[in-house]
């Protein structure tokens, strides 16, 4: 078995354009990898980095058609009009520590091992977060919003708010951005192999992403050891 570390921001185009590979991978390679669901602030203040930082393309408005317009090259994609234009989620942070608050709920850390079965509800908790925004257009940025989305995934809101209340969410959260300084992760969605040796960034195609998975599974990890991918 491989550990991948997934490092996105849930209000990331490319990270939800992109989740349809990461299921993909999963379902290839099965019990064959683990995959780490890590969070990162790329989109912490979106006052700053969509209505000051595209200021001179439109701010909200002209980031809202820059999602549409990637959007039209993915047919699996369903983005909702109102996404940036009327829904505009002030951070993604309340949702990075809603979800962390949750795996912790599910005995999920980013450097925990638990079953098969705790994983995939905290997968697809965290495909429905991003859902929730791009093709429902909520705010995610409210905490009663997101707990709305617990249903499926088995988990009592009262036990996510604990662990929001007691800081170990945030604990878990600080954790991810530690991981992120020493690998070296600069953008999202970004895959990290091999203990931090490779990593692909941003809108990498499927097969890249699975020639990197086979090459490690077929010829394992060492240090220093050439790689043809």
């Amino acid at each position: 078995m491989i550990t991948i570390d997934y490092f996105s921001d849930v209000l990331c185009i490319w990270a939800y354009g992109g989740q349809i590979r990461l299921a993909e991978l999963q379902r290839e390679f099965g019990d064959r990898i683990r995959v780490r669901h890590r969070f990162m602030r790329l989109f912490a203040d979106t006052a700053t980095k969509v209505g000051e930082g595209w200021k001179d393309e439109g701010g909200y408005e002209g980031f809202g058609r820059h999602a549409r317009e990637v959007c039209a090259q993915w047919p699996h994609t369903r983005l909702h009009p109102d996404v940036w234009t009327r829904c505009r989620p002030s951070s993604a942070e309340t949702a990075h520590v809603f979800l962390r608050a949750a795996g912790l709920c599910l005995g999920i850390d980013a450097d925990d091992t638990v079953d098969d079965e705790a994983r995939a509800r905290f997968d697809d908790l965290i495909v429905r977060t991003r859902c929730a925004f791009f093709e429902r257009a909520q705010d995610i940025s409210h905490l009663d919003v997101l707990v709305g989305l617990l249903g499926p995934a088995g988990i009592a809101a009262d036990a996510v708010r604990a662990k929001i209340d007691n800081g170990e969410a945030y604990a878990a959260l600080h954790r991810d951005a530690e991981a992120m300084k020493t690998y070296g992760v600069l953008g999202s969605p970004t895959y990290v192999f091999n203990e931090g040796r490779q990593l692909l960034y941003g809108n990498v195609g499927y097969r890249i992403v699975e020639a990197n998975v086979r090459e490690l599974l077929e010829h394992g990890h060492v240090a220093g050891a050439p790689s043809w991918c």
